[in-house]
């Protein structure tokens, strides 16, 4: 392979290679330019465009709005919702997409166990580990999956960093909650979070949510929608109770402004939030950050180059340093022909930060497939997920959804107690986007009235309406629409994990990832107190509750009260369940202070190879309680002090 320096010599042209360019990789490149190093990112996919005209367009022809539908997923040559998915075997960059969950190899690129999408109990009726569809999906351009995030940015608790010291179970992370502090504040200035400390002081109490003295946002918060104000009136006063050993503790039940990453005033350069309902898959004018703003800023400084289409394949290792990454330069020719062209490069320190899938992917592949850094076999292992429970009713009078950001509050008081000693915690968001997210409103609710079907459950007479009856029938049910989406905890499993397909190639024939996923009892108890909260805050409000239990029903396989059961469906203490995949992808390269237990220290710097960070939401010893990109920027920034540190800046 080619050296890639041109300089004609053995010395490095660069400081640091960065592998991706997304959240971590962009953040660490624009703080290592800044202090004058020389830095070279390898995007897999191809160049972001000056304008989203072309997303835009995409993902309104697009017939299915799925968080994937704005992005090419063949460099631009094919647009998503256009005709059949493509192949992932013909295609250099193929992701994992929301219509490609549960389907086979020549579809999706996850591979997945052919046993995914069955549970059950064991004969003594106890929950086994269930194996099950992971349901999240990823990006493979630049930016990557923050492209399509919603911009919620919530911090930790301080239970979320101490779940082992505190309530026995998992891992503690080896790093302060001070520090984390400092970090987040970082983070917060770099994003542009608007939120209000002085709304987040009920969760000092109730789940010890704390600031630093003094401390502010840099702006103020996004105005609740008329959905928050309608939910917190509606369970003022309320508790829920614990549980076992608690006795007769309560937990209060209110609302609070959620921290958004986007505009609520003017911040760098960017407009003010308009209130587009499309959050997911993309902010039309980008009021919203999203990683392309940060590495604008680390292009500007002069000192960081990205090298788009370059896919890494191994990442060379001599004894416990890194002496190139080699990669593989894609492009069509004028036939419409995938080529590639091998290269390598050099640097003095490497960082792989290309998600918690591809990074385990990449790491496994490394060494001629031996795979590096796996000392402690925990690369790829402990792959985890905000497993999303979504509930659903129809409020008492209008709460005028369907406009807004997708989500401007929520239920944070029940994300820490006690109860964690057994079952996962949760924080509740509160949906603007009525039964979008369900059913797909307005437009399934709108067809069955003039159809005469039923697919939202709301025409079960059924009737066949038009003219002034279906408008008004309209405006009565979609105005009182809302929803609830719970981000739960799940346990790190080691059999939860992520390996190499070798059957399986990409089009530049690359191994693609292999996933094995299911829950255990801890994480199945904490959804089955997830569902049953929300129908206790429907009663409560005297909301008419409309959750179903399963979604793309598969006869082949049978619940046994005998409906049909799909991919992500599961059956728990004779009730059935569906769970979603909330994107949040995390695990897989855990940070911790023993070497034979985890991947990466506090730093993200491996344990086995001493010029190697591997960074990003891999690292998260646990899934903890909230959304995780606020979080992976400030360790972000921690990783860049050590990177300019270790170079002796």
């Amino acid at each position: 392979m080619s050296n890639g320096n041109g300089n004609g010599s053995d010395t490095p042209q660069y400081d640091v290679v960065i592998v991706g360019a997304g959240v971590s990789g962009n953040l660490i490149a624009k703080q290592l330019g800044l202090a004058g190093k020389k830095v070279l990112i390898l995007e897999a996919g191809p160049a972001v465009p000056d304008s989203r005209e072309q997303y835009m367009e995409n993902f309104y022809l697009a017939l299915a709005k799925t968080p994937e539908s704005p992005y090419p997923s063949l460099a631009g040559r094919i647009g998503p919702g256009v005709g059949t998915l493509p192949n992932p075997s013909e295609i250099p960059t193929p992701r994992a997409t929301v219509l490609s969950i549960g389907a086979p190899p020549d579809v999706s690129h996850l591979i997945q166990s052919e046993t995914a999408g069955v549970s059950g109990t064991t004969p003594d009726n106890q929950p086994e580990v269930r194996q099950l569809q992971f349901s999240s999906t990823y990006d493979r351009i630049g930016g990557g999956t923050a492209w399509h995030w919603l911009g919620s940015v919530p911090r930790l608790v301080p239970h979320d960093l101490t779940m082992k010291t505190t309530y026995g179970v998992f891992y503690d992370w080896p790093i302060e909650y001070s520090e984390m502090q400092t970090l987040w504040g970082l983070a917060e200035s770099e994003i542009g979070v608007a939120a209000s400390v002085t709304q987040q002081v009920p969760l000092q109490a109730a789940i010890g949510m704390v600031y630093p003295p003094g401390y502010e946002y840099p702006m103020g918060p996004i105005p609740s929608s008329v959905v928050d104000q309608t939910v917190s009136n509606g369970v003022s006063g309320m508790s829920v109770p614990g549980e076992g050993s608690e006795g007769g503790k309560e937990y209060s039940v209110f609302v609070t402004n959620t921290p958004a990453g986007r505009n609520s005033e003017p911040y760098q350069d960017r407009r003010v939030c308009a209130g587009n309902t499309n959050c997911i898959p993309i902010c039309p004018i980008q009021a919203k950050w999203d990683p392309t703003v940060t590495l604008g800023d680390a292009l500007n400084t002069g000192n960081v180059t990205v090298s788009y289409q370059s896919v890494a394949v191994n990442i060379a290792v001599d004894g416990n340093n890194v002496t190139q990454v080699d990669y593989l330069k894609w492009s069509y020719d004028d036939k419409g022909n995938l080529q590639s062209t091998p290269a390598s490069v050099t640097g003095k320190i490497y960082v792989s930060a290309c998600h918690a899938i591809e990074n385990a992917k990449l790491l496994l592949l490394s060494n001629d497939q031996k795979g590096i850094a796996n000392k402690s076999d925990q690369v790829g292992r402990n792959l985890m997920d905000h497993v999303l429970y979504l509930a659903w009713a129809l409020a008492p009078s209008q709460v005028w959804g369907y406009r807004g950001p997708l989500a401007t509050g929520g239920i944070e008081s029940l994300r820490d107690g006690e109860f964690r000693t057994n079952r996962a915690a949760f924080r509740m968001e509160i949906g603007n986007e009525g039964w979008n997210f369900a059913c797909g409103d307005p437009y399934t609710t709108t067809l069955d009235f003039v159809t005469g079907s039923n697919g939202s459950q709301l025409n079960s007479g059924p009737t066949r309406l038009g003219g002034t009856a279906l408008v008004n029938t309209l405006n009565d049910r979609l105005t009182r629409q809302f929803r609830f989406g719970l981000l739960l905890e799940q346990a790190p499993q080691a059999d939860n994990r992520v390996t190499i397909d070798q059957n399986n190639t990409d089009g530049l024939k690359i191994p693609r990832p292999h996933v094995d996923y299911g829950f255990d009892k801890y994480t199945l108890e904490g959804f089955r107190v997830a569902a049953e909260t929300c129908s206790a805050i429907f009663q409560q409000m005297g909301a008419q509750e409309f959750t179903q239990p399963t979604v793309n029903p598969y006869p082949k396989d049978k619940y046994p009260d005998g409906k049909t059961m799909g991919p992500g469906d599961f059956n728990y203490e004779k009730k059935m369940y569906h769970m979603y995949g909330a994107g949040h992808i995390m695990g897989t390269h855990r940070m911790g202070t023993d070497p034979c237990t985890s991947v990466v220290d506090a730093t993200q710097k491996s344990h086995d190879v001493q010029n190697l960070w591997i960074v990003g939401s891999g690292s998260f010893p646990t899934v903890a309680t909230a959304n995780p990109t606020l979080t992976i920027m400030a360790l972000a920034f921690k990783s860049a002090e050590a990177i300019k540190a270790a170079l002796g800046a």
